[in-house]
């Protein structure tokens, strides 16, 4: 009833709210995406996307779909993979960024041991700076990362979402005094991002904790001790947006492939972005 091909145009379409972005992804025209998304509506009954020429955004069928669909075309791949008798071997460096250690990337991670046993997986959880650091000197082999700024398109889109500010409920930022913040030591680019927006705006201010660890700073951000910068999906339990500061702007997380390249960093790739509403979502 559901072709993968449609399936799997719409996961990207889910994942990246654009169908440029999709198609950009994908490696196909931007009318093909559409057609994808207009069959699989066809087949479904229901409309699955709300578009006008601002934004993209899930209907609640298209909601209840994603599950779905991964679900399907987790079946197919291993079904494939069984019957051409792939064999993945080797070491994998994989690095994640920080932002991903309360998200369900590990539930990921577990299907690919599960059907790649024989590829050897390092792990490195850093910040995305330290990442993008380590990748260029050939030390890692596959980096899911946030994208330096804008006007870097390296690797493949993932997920794009907006920054925003994040603290303890019921805390007040007071405009006369400086902001506490609560960050990442460098090289972190959420860090860069919020003293770049607020040294922009003229606003002062201090630091208030620094750690090198998202749970130390969810922490004090729960204790009270200021605010951070953090991914508007992706907001720890116990902590709530901050009003009254300035706007952060979009940020968006993608894949980055090291310059040894390998089949099981292809299939890990694949496997990342066949998953990639489970990031938005906490263990």
């Amino acid at each position: 009833m559901y072709d993968p091909v449609q399936l799997r145009t719409f996961l990207t379409v889910a994942q990246t709210l654009s169908f440029t972005q999709a198609a950009g992804r994908l490696g196909v025209r931007q009318s093909t995406v559409s057609q994808h998304v207009r069959r699989l509506e066809e087949a479904t009954g229901r409309p699955l996307f709300l578009r006008d020429t601002h934004r993209v955004e899930l209907t609640e069928d298209g909601e209840a779909l994603l599950g779905f669909a991964r679900t399907i075309l987790e079946a197919h791949e291993r079904a494939a993979a069984w019957f051409t008798g792939t064999r993945l071997r080797g070491r994998l460096r994989f690095g994640a960024s920080e932002d991903f250690v309360l998200t369900r990337l590990p539930e990921i991670l577990e299907g690919f041991r599960h059907e790649h046993p024989e590829v050897d997986l390092e792990l490195s959880v850093e910040l995305s700076g330290t990442l993008h650091e380590r990748l260029d000197a050939g030390r890692l082999d596959l980096v899911l990362a946030k994208r330096r700024g804008p006007g870097d398109e390296r690797g493949r889109l993932v997920w794009r979402d907006r920054m925003v500010w994040i603290g303890a409920e019921g805390l007040r930022v007071d405009p006369d005094r400086a902001v506490p913040l609560i960050v990442f030591p460098p090289p972190g680019i959420t860090r860069a991002r919020a003293l770049e927006v607020l040294e922009r705006e003229g606003r002062a201010w201090r630091i208030a904790c620094t750690s090198g660890s998202l749970s130390g700073l969810v922490a004090a951000a729960r204790a009270g001790l200021g605010v951070m910068a953090h991914t508007r999906g992706l907001i720890p339990p116990g902590l709530v947006r901050v009003q009254g500061l300035p706007e952060l702007g979009p940020v968006e997380f993608a894949l980055l492939r090291g310059e040894r390249s390998s089949q099981a960093a292809e299939a890990l790739a694949a496997a990342i972005l066949a998953g990639a509403d489970r990031l938005t979502r906490p263990a």
